[in-house]
């Protein structure tokens, strides 16, 4: 019974950030489990060498925007507004990342943000979605919208 509560409490969580009814406070601040690499030490080298070839523009931003919101479902962990689930009362253990977090946003580079879009987050519920869910692309534009989080402005939902 305990693990249904667990799953009821979550599928509700995800459901309120979706509707935006939930507030994560934007200083909420990177602990430094967050800080750690999740790429492996023999492949974070290369991984920091890769760089986004698409630049921040508007257009490019707003690209991203809508595959976080649509066909990549980010938006079903990390909300709307790129917050996680932090502040939700009974939810433990490694909550899905909180973009806004300025301290997180400037620990990764954008090639190890990409890696982990490729092979998932080793000793975290994320997934790989490259090739799977996204061309290369769409997840370096998806990047490009993740990375708007940590600025002041950015597309209108």
């Amino acid at each position: 019974m305990m693990g249904n509560q667990r799953i009821t409490i979550i599928v509700m969580a995800c459901g309120l950030a979706l509707l935006g009814v939930c507030h994560v406070p934007t200083t909420f601040a990177a602990d430094q489990s967050v800080l750690q690499p999740r790429v492996p030490a023999t492949q974070i080298k290369e991984a920091r060498t890769w760089t986004n070839p698409f630049p921040a523009t508007p257009e490019n931003i707003e690209k991203g925007q809508k595959i976080f919101h649509s066909k990549a479902f980010c938006v079903t962990c990390h909300g709307r507004d790129g917050k996680g689930l932090g502040n939700i009362p009974g939810l433990r253990g490694k909550l899905p990342r909180n973009f806004t977090d300025k301290t997180w946003q400037a620990a990764r580079t954008d090639g190890e943000l990409f890696w982990i879009l490729k092979n998932g987050s080793p000793g975290t519920d994320m997934a790989s979605f490259i090739p799977l869910v996204l061309t290369e692309e769409e997840a370096w534009h998806v990047l490009l919208y993740v990375r708007s989080f940590g600025i002041e402005t950015k597309p209108d939902k």
